[in-house]
């Protein structure tokens, strides 16, 4: 069994989300944690959860970020966490059960394990995992939304994102 030590120092959590129908606005959160645990050499084995701040919503526009810390979006005065907690994974993708504003859905996500190296500064052995996907966020009772004069709505539902994790590896 693998002890994977996460390292939030070599992880980040990016969004995006269509605006306007013409752009995608990005984003990320600054305060997650990540417990995994099985064989590294057996990504099957691979069970665990990963836990979000919602409160640590970075879009940097404060204003925006008030509103999505709201009722309309994640409303975190009443729902302070997102959650995904691993129920499989193999070599391509990852699959669990995601907690927004207390609804829950299980959604698959593609995983790609990037491999080990020894890091230089403190001699451990790191390895990393990258998983890219999409919500819909409308089944998370997130809809708030807005015609737009010239057609479509004014945010997407699907919300983008790539979640890059770092581990320090034991035994």
């Amino acid at each position: 069994m693998t002890k994977f030590n996460f390292d939030p120092a070599h992880s980040v959590v990016e969004f995006s989300v269509k605006h306007l129908m013409i752009s995608n606005i990005k984003g990320r959160f600054t305060d997650f944690n990540a417990n995994i645990e099985g064989d590294i050499e057996d990504l099957n084995s691979i069970r665990g959860n990963f836990t979000i701040d919602a409160n640590s919503i970075d879009t940097r526009i404060g204003d925006r970020d008030a509103h999505l810390r709201g009722e309309d979006f994640l409303d975190v005065a009443n729902h302070p966490e997102i959650k995904f907690e691993i129920t499989k994974a193999d070599e391509k993708s990852i699959t669990g059960n995601v907690t927004i504003k207390g609804v829950t859905n299980e959604e698959t996500f593609d995983l790609s394990y990037e491999g080990q190296s020894k890091n230089p500064m403190n001699g451990a052995t790191t390895a990393g995992f990258v998983v890219n996907g999409s919500i819909n966020r409308e089944k998370y009772g997130i809809t708030f939304n807005q015609a737009l004069e010239t057609g479509g709505v004014m945010i997407g539902k699907d919300v983008k994102f790539q979640v890059s994790l770092e581990f320090a590896l034991e035994g």
